[in-house]
């Protein structure tokens, strides 16, 4: 499923997450307006490495990021595995892999739009003056259309 998100387009894989395709449409275009900061779906993460890191990914909170050392500090491992669990997250957005950045700068980000998505996705957060009017509520970033209805 590809939604809309500030900045471009993410694809998610909706097999990992307990809910219907409109909700999660629906809760993704909330993030985009403004007017959602946490999804409450359930996910299944995967098992093992990948799933413990998209937990503590999970954990970040909306506005705030992450350093893949200290994700790799709370996991008792090391940053580039981190870095490596973060390109394998199979519902970004929903998991906020976004959040986790290098101690550097901004790192990868391996959704399509790479690490100029990922910096709109931080800077959307990062705004304080999210603003929706009449009629933007149902169009796609760059006012194309309704992108959340390609599935």
């Amino acid at each position: 499923m590809t939604v809309a998100v500030p900045g471009g387009r993410l694809t998610l894989d909706a097999s990992y997450v307990d809910g219907e395709a409109d909700e999660i449409r629906r809760q993704a275009r909330e993030y985009r307006e403004g007017t959602r900061t946490a999804f409450d779906l359930d996910v299944r993460y995967p098992d093992g490495f990948t799933g413990r890191v998209m937990g503590a990914m999970a954990a970040i909170p909306y506005g705030e990021t992450r350093t893949y050392g200290d994700l790799a500090d709370d996991l008792d491992n090391a940053p580039q595995p981190v870095g490596a669990a973060c390109g394998r997250n199979p519902v970004p957005l929903v998991v906020p892999c976004h959040r986790v950045v290098a101690a550097d700068g901004l790192g990868g980000f391996s959704a399509d739009g790479g690490p100029e998505l990922k910096r709109h996705l931080l800077d959307h957060e990062r705004s304080d003056s999210v603003q929706v009017t009449l009629g933007d509520a149902d169009t796609d970033v760059d006012g194309g259309g309704d992108a959340d209805a390609q599935p």
